[in-house]
């Protein structure tokens, strides 16, 4: 019997995903990539179509991680403003990093047509502000958007919002016609499913415990060995210490989620009636959506600390009913998290270890898009096509301040000013 998922929403609901054997023995390969997740899976179903031949392997199952109970969320651009990445990169590079962003949400509906995934994809979210301030933000994005040409956003004013979400939250927002939402973990099974289909071995429970990232490169599992030309490191929040380096310029987050009961197609029809996924401006944010089967997913509770808090469920419940006070009566059928990867200036952090050695890592909360284009990105650069790549590599990443015991710490401290923030 395959190992089952972490318990989640998604876990229940997941479309069938075949066990695959984990590896045994010496194999060799044009490229071995760690992690089944999106950026591993897309990145060899890219190779697969060049011609290459690839290993993936995962040390649970596919999309066992963040890609497979993350908030299932299409997000429009990064977690920072293009006008940030101007500062950083210069107005050009700025340009193309936006470019690939709007790349990527056509990836993954390109790949979600080719390959008959069902995931339920849809279109249009909604930014939602809370205080005044929140809207002056939104009207600032839509600035920026709307000087990238980008024309799919429209404010939404006090008296509007509720007919859009029917929360006494909110103030205002921001329709993003061109962000969407989808089931993650089904996206990531279909992935899986995807690369087979051009020829990828995936080996589940094939945890690595070394590589080497010289110019044979190679990864050890417990059973076996894959020797290839390239290596790929892609378990983002869930490679550990593998490579140190890389594990510096990272830092695990948890996030959780919770699903309600089924509410009837009514009452959580009325909850967001455009069926959009929603979430709020605040830094330390809460986003939700509305499920196929008439629940709703509520999302939130991130803790920066690595210990979950004990009375999760009541205190994400507890959230929820401030945004839906309709939803007091309503029980809670599922709880869960997982950990995403953030890094210092919440932008993606690409790169090399060698010349045979790439990874990308930390898309901090906008994974479900940009993990696409990166997989692209990924396969260009092992097939020397690096330009695109090299813009990624150029965004400046320093590591978390202190010593590995003090990094979280420091983090936690970070976290309580922006929270204290949110609050004023």
């Amino acid at each position: 019997m395959p190992k089952p998922h972490a318990p989640s929403w998604y876990a229940a609901t997941a479309n069938e995903s075949p066990a695959r054997p984990p590896l045994a023995g010496n194999v060799e390969a044009d490229v071995c990539i760690v992690g089944a997740g999106y950026t591993g899976l897309i990145t060899a179903i890219h190779l697969a179509e060049r011609g290459y031949k690839v290993v993936v392997l995962e040390a649970e199952r596919v999309g066992w991680g963040a890609s497979g109970r993350n908030g299932g969320q299409l997000i429009t651009g990064y977690n920072k403003p293009v006008d940030t990445l101007k500062r950083w990169v210069g107005e050009d590079d700025a340009r193309h990093l936006w470019e690939m962003s709007e790349e990527a949400k056509g990836i993954v509906a390109g790949l979600v047509d080719r390959f008959d995934i069902d995931c339920d994809l849809r279109w249009g979210y909604l930014l939602a502000g809370i205080k005044p301030r929140h809207m002056d933000e939104l009207r600032l994005w839509q600035e920026e958007l709307q000087g990238l040409g980008y024309d799919r956003t429209r404010l939404i004013p006090r008296e509007e919002i509720r007919s859009l979400v029917d929360s006494p939250t909110y103030v205002g927002g921001l329709v993003d016609e061109g962000s969407g939402q989808l089931h993650p973990l089904n996206y990531a099974i279909g992935l899986g499913r995807a690369a087979e289909s051009l020829g990828v071995v995936i080996h589940e429970e094939s945890k690595v415990t070394r590589v080497d990232t010289g110019a044979e490169p190679w990864a050890q599992t417990d059973r076996g060995r894959v020797r290839a030309k390239f290596l790929v490191l892609a378990g983002n929040a869930y490679l550990g210490g593998l490579v140190p380096k890389l594990r510096q310029r990272i830092m695990p987050v948890a996030t959780y989620m919770i699903a309600t009961e089924v509410l009837g197609e009514n009452l959580a029809t009325s909850l967001i009636p455009p069926g959009y996924a929603v979430a709020d401006v605040n830094f330390v944010l809460n986003y939700f959506r509305r499920s196929k089967d008439h629940r709703m997913l509520f999302g939130g509770g991130v803790s920066y600390s690595g210990l979950d808090r004990p009375d999760l469920k009541r205190s994400l419940r507890s959230t929820m009913i401030k945004v839906f006070p309709q939803l007091r009566d309503a029980a809670v059928d599922f709880c869960w998290g997982g950990h995403v990867a953030i890094t210092m200036n919440r932008t993606p952090h690409l790169g090399r270890i060698s010349d045979t050695t790439l990874f990308a890592q930390g898309y901090s909360g906008h994974g479900v898009a940009l993990t696409a284009v990166c997989g692209r990105i990924l396969a260009e650069a092992v097939a020397g096509q690096a330009e695109r790549f090299d813009v990624f590599a150029r965004i400046p990443h320093a590591p978390f301040p202190g010593p590995g015991p003090l990094k979280t710490p420091a983090l936690v401290l970070a976290m309580m000013w922006y929270r204290l923030r949110d609050l004023l």
